[in-house]
């Protein structure tokens, strides 16, 4: 039975999943620097970050978003944070883990941000940095990145976006957003096995001085090391010969014609959901995934789906589900997953 995967990463290409099969090259070589070098030059290419660095991490999304915390956060007075989803709480939690002031603006289920409110509760509480996702994952909701830098741009706040689920999937130029710092990760849109994350560090952040308060996710270590296209300690080798096949058919294809792709996924499958009524709460969803209830067998239809090597997203709120549009998917395929969670609705 053929496994189809509406989860991160989604199904991948034959010939990026034979790359691991392949054998292990040594890392500590000119050949893997220059390798290392010509990722980090496609990476920023994509992400539209000018004279940014690209610091790689053999780790998971967290990760980033840890090393963020720890170098960056760390240094300002005060951070503030929107908190849309499990996600967005994340971003707390990690603030909160390491003593870093915050101030959280939270966001009902699904629900987008009233803009004028948040400016409003920036202004009041006079924050350094900004944090935010620009897709919560969670829930599926995109926000306005373009409102939210305005913001930050209005009170001179330092703009870290989370675009872990959205880039490669929808609009997204760092440069053009004024966005200071981002972070992803492999699994998402890059489509290729997790264990690999990103932080992505703007020309004004560059001229900075980071914090110290981590040994593996140093910004200082990290960046001296890429100096000779390397990591300090050991990389996750075979995903980086993975991640650098990825780039190189990305740029290739172009970063509007991917968006276009996985928007034209997005909006298919949302059509099937319209036909079954099935409800679609998020107020501005992104072209990553599209997240819905179903009306009976909630409680079964993921495990019910997984016996026919299908597997999709529960939602963390009952009835809940979510379809990654990431990944190898064709029409053919949404039609035939719309048509067994219909089926095992109706039983």
């Amino acid at each position: 039975m053929e496994m189809k995967s509406y989860v991160f990463p989604g199904n991948i290409e034959s010939d990026i999943l034979n790359i691991a099969a392949e054998q292990i090259p040594y890392m500590r070589t000119a050949q893997f620097s220059a390798l290392v070098k010509e990722s980090e030059t496609m990476f920023l290419d994509l992400i539209a970050c000018e004279g940014g660095r690209v610091l790689f991490y053999t780790a998971s999304g967290t990760a980033a978003m840890e090393a963020v915390v720890t170098n960056f956060v760390a240094l300002k007075k005060k951070a503030f944070i929107l908190s849309g989803g499990s996600f967005g709480r994340r971003w707390k939690d990690i603030c909160e883990y390491y003593s870093c002031v915050n101030v959280s603006f939270e966001l009902p289920f699904a629900k987008d941000a009233d803009y004028e409110k948040l400016e409003a509760a920036v202004a009041a509480s006079r924050p350094e940095v900004f944090l935010c996702q620009h897709h919560e994952t969670s829930t599926g909701q995109l926000f306005d990145l373009k409102k939210i830098s305005d913001i930050c741009k209005r009170y001179n706040v330092y703009l870290v976006v989370d675009v872990i689920s959205s880039f490669l999937a929808d609009p997204f130029n760092m440069d053009a957003l004024g966005v200071d710092i981002c972070v992803t990760s492999s699994q998402k849109g890059l489509n290729i096995p997790p264990g690999l994350s990103f932080v992505v560090l703007g020309k004004r952040v560059l001229r900075e001085s980071f914090a110290h308060k981590g040994y593996y996710l140093d910004f200082k270590e990290n960046l001296k090391n890429l100096e000779r296209g390397q990591t300090p300690y050991s990389p996750a080798t075979t995903l980086f010969l993975q991640l650098h096949a990825r780039l190189k058919k990305d740029v290739q294809l172009g970063y509007d014609s991917i968006v276009n792709e996985v928007r034209e996924k997005a909006l298919y499958f949302r059509s099937l959901c319209q036909k079954n009524n099935w409800e679609m709460p998020v107020e501005v969803p992104s072209n990553c995934i599209t997240g819905f209830f179903v009306y009976r067998n909630g409680d079964i239809l993921f495990a019910e789906l997984m016996k026919m090597g299908i597997y999709i997203m529960p939602g963390g709120t009952p009835n809940y589900f979510r379809v990654s549009h990431l990944g190898v998917q064709t029409y053919e395929d949404l039609d035939r997953l719309a048509s067994c969670i219909k089926e095992i609705e109706n039983r």
